[in-house]
């Protein structure tokens, strides 16, 4: 409704400037020919007036005309320069207002979730004398919702911190394997009924952060869990060559449309409606992953699975 609102209130304002330039105009056109005019109905009652002095009026008019034209042609191209500039600036506020509102109600939906759970197993092992296994169970769910609720402030501080540029840099010599070998065997202790497909070379070295590297994959492994079905399999793959290492997590799910492709990278956005979507998330993650890309000057692309599904591409150069 707002973007609706400023729609209506743009056109409007347009239309009046443009006519208003175009009275402009055509006032100090007539304004021309009027003094054009009584100059020469001043000099048709000078003795002596002749052709020459009658040519020097018509074509002072028509330079005035010109210059009328120029001036008008000149500041009619700029004020739309400055329209559009300003169109597009408030649109892209609006809709990031937007984006924050609906990442404010995600956050929300995200803090809580995991607090009331870890909250309710804390009250039931309080007031019951459960079994051991069952004791031991709530504790484990209750270190998952934990482990969930400290890396989604961790994409939080880290978002503020990167836009901020103010991550303090620890690039080392890194063993790329392990870390791809670590995020794997974490995710399927989270997710033991989720399968993974892993294609993990040895020995891939890497001069990297450390801990944006293990953020980076185990953002693009979430967001692949969270919009794939459960009975389809997310596949990684790391190798290297002389040129590049190429690390890929693959999924079966809807896909992302063409002209989504780049939005996704936005921050804050998500595809769909935050009314009505049911994939949890604050689109940060995404957002992270691109930064953390472009922090180790190396590309995220996005590409097709088959036979359906998404392939997120990690690709450093060397």
């Amino acid at each position: 409704m707002k973007l609706k609102l400023v729609n209506i209130i743009y056109w409007i304002f347009l239309t009046y400037m443009v006519a208003a330039f175009i009275w402009w105009y055509v006032s100090l056109e007539k304004q021309n020919d009027q003094i054009t005019q009584i100059k020469i109905e001043k000099l048709q009652a000078t003795p002596g007036a002749n052709t020459l002095q009658y040519q020097e009026l018509l074509n002072y008019q028509e330079r005035k005309r010109k210059q009328f034209l120029g001036e008008g042609i000149t500041f009619l191209f700029l004020f739309f320069l400055g329209a559009i500039y300003v169109y597009r600036s408030l649109v892209k506020q609006l809709r990031y207002s937007n984006q924050q509102q609906n990442f404010m109600m995600a956050v929300t939906h995200e803090l809580k979730t995991p607090i009331a759970v870890t909250q309710l197993n804390i009250e039931t092992l309080l007031k019951r004398d459960l079994q051991t296994d069952q004791q031991k169970q709530l504790l484990n769910n209750s270190l998952k919702e934990t482990q969930r609720l400290d890396a989604l402030c961790n994409n939080i501080l880290l978002a503020a911190q990167l836009d901020l540029a103010d991550y303090q840099q620890n690039k080392q010599s890194i063993q790329l394997t392990e870390i791809v070998v670590g995020v794997v065997k974490s995710f399927e202790e989270r997710f033991p009924t989720r399968k993974m497909i892993a294609h993990i070379q040895e020995g891939v070295m890497m001069f990297a952060e450390p801990l944006l590297m293990q953020m980076l994959l185990q953002n693009l492994v979430d967001n692949a869990n969270k919009y794939a079905p459960i009975d389809t399999p997310i596949e990684i793959v790391l190798e290297q060559n002389d040129k590049e290492i190429l690390l890929q997590v693959k999924d079966q799910g809807p896909g992302i449309p063409i002209a989504e492709r780049e939005r996704v990278f936005n921050k804050f956005y998500r595809v769909g409606n935050e009314y009505t979507r049911s994939a949890k998330g604050t689109g940060l993650g995404l957002y992270l992953c691109k930064k953390i890309a472009q922090f180790h000057q190396s590309q995220l692309l996005i590409s097709e699975n088959h036979p359906q599904g998404t392939i997120f591409s990690f690709k450093a150069m060397f």
